[in-house]
Formats: structure tokens, sequence, C-alpha cells
């Protein structure tokens, strides 16, 4: 099995001297020999806490984007011009145009920048239409079914300035590992579900444990009814340790601290979460 080190390099919160929050999401992950950078943030504190972390990007061969939003891509040019050719992995429609509605009824563009998806154009870019394993055996889900009936994509997203055409998000994806003590899943934005994307990741492992959760789940905006819905599933799923983070918002952390006490723990910029292959 694999042993796997996450480390958080951009996230809403800072919890190490001199590291910058933003609202946005980046991993650093490491496993079987690779660095994969997981998403990159907006794009304004990526480069100075990979400094003040003591990292750097220069031996990283792959990224993987979850999806196309502004807070999730918006380093990547940034991070591309730290490497030497990597490769991409994101989904077709993660360059297409996306909104989102405000409450005065007008829009906000919150996709990918001009100058990201150029960068993305002109670099080696696999399409993630379907499941697909990276360097290291880090595998990435590609588009995500959605079959639980409580879940939806957290938010009035669209495809239009407009807002008249809904947005599925199609290009939401999520990346997981498969480790000596269960699945580990490395969420973005999970748009598909939380609960949608854990189910299909059980069903891509032959329904092997999941162990430990780490990203965003879009739950800042859940409903009680979705957010007790989501705890029973989460709790069918014995999950061992989650990371909740970024989109899933304050009041929805503390709920999942309070009902799986002892599992649940912050995850600011700067936190490592580590698997050992023989754990």
């Amino acid at each position: 099995m694999n042993s796997l080190k996450i480390t958080v390099l951009v996230e809403n919160t800072a919890g190490k001297l001199g590291v910058l929050a933003e609202h946005g999401l980046s991993f650093l992950i490491e496993t079987g020999g690779e660095k994969i950078l997981f998403d990159t943030g907006q794009g304004f504190v990526l480069k100075h806490n990979l400094q003040r972390l003591d990292l750097s990007l220069t031996n990283v061969k792959t990224v993987a984007l979850s999806h196309g939003h502004y807070d999730h891509t918006g380093g990547l040019a940034d991070a591309l011009s730290m490497m030497s050719n990597p490769t991409i992995y994101a989904h077709p429609s993660v360059i297409d145009p996306k909104f989102a509605r405000n409450a005065d009824g007008g829009s906000r563009f919150i996709g990918m920048s001009g100058l990201n998806r150029d960068a993305l154009l002109h670099s080696d870019w696999i399409r993630t239409a379907e499941p697909v394993e990276l360097p290291g055996g880090l595998r990435l889900t590609g588009p995500i079914p959605r079959i639980a009936s409580f879940e939806n994509t957290g938010g009035p997203f669209y495809r239009d300035t407009g807002c008249t055409e809904s947005d599925p998000l199609e290009d939401d994806q999520a990346a997981f590992i498969e480790t000596g003590n269960g699945t580990v899943v490395i969420l973005g934005c999970a748009h598909a579900g939380v609960i949608n994307t854990l189910r299909y990741i059980q069903s891509l492992t032959n329904n092997r444990p999941v162990h430990t959760v780490i990203g965003g789940m879009h739950l800042h905006g859940a409903s009680e009814k979705r957010m007790n819905r989501t705890v029973t599933a989460l709790r069918e799923l014995n999950i061992r340790r989650m990371f909740p983070c970024h989109c899933t918002g304050f009041a929805a952390a503390a709920r999942l601290a309070n009902e799986f006490p002892g599992r649940v723990s912050a995850c600011p910029v700067g936190t490592i979460v580590s698997m050992e292959a023989d754990a």
C-alpha cells in the first residue's frame, strides 16, 4: 500500500508563523515517490506560502485541478512558472464560463481567468472524463454520479451572465489513494456532493473503507435537512479522520466536530496530514 503526505499550501485560515490565508485551496501531495499539486488557490499566497514552508514546486511533475472556479485555479500560471513542463489533469469543462448569482439578482464571474486558461491550453493537459491514475498511485474520480437526493452543487451557479442556464459543475472531481488503513480522499469543493463523492470512490475501490477525508465539503449554505442526512451518511461510512476546510463553512465544521468527537480537525495553511505505508 501507499504512504502519503499532504501539506496544506492554501486555505481560508493560516496556522503557522508567516504564512498567509485566502479564500481558496491547494495541497501538495507526496506519494509513491511523486509530488502532485492539487489545486492552486486564488494565486495571491501560493508562492509566499511555499517559501515560508520551505517547499518548492521545482520537482513537481503533476498538477490536478478539482474544478474550474477561481479559488482553485487562480494560481495555475504562477505554479506552472515554477515547474518544468508538468502534466495537468482536469476535466474538459474546467475552462467553461462560470458565474454565480448575487443577492441582488446580478451575477459575477467565478471561473478561470484568461491568463490561467491560456496557461492550461498551452500545457500538457490530460482531460479527465473518467477515472484516471496519476503517477505515484493517486487517482482522480473524473465526473461523479449525482445519486443522493439531498445533495446539490451548493450554490446558485450558472453558465451565463444572465443566470438562465444552471451549471451542474460536471468538472468537479476528487482525488483518492488506497493506504494500509483505508482510502484517503482529497476534496476540492465537493460540488457533486460529499456523500456522492465518497460513495462513488468506494465503488471504485471494491468498497474499501474510507479512513481520511480532507478538503472542502461545500456545506456552508446547507439546510438543516441536508446536514442531518450528511451526518447520518458519514456515520454509516465510519470515517476515522476528517479535515473539513475551505467551503465547508464554520457552522458545518462545528457540527461535524460535535457529531464525531476526536475525529474532526481543522487544517489551516501549514498543516501536514500523513499516512504510513504500513499503517
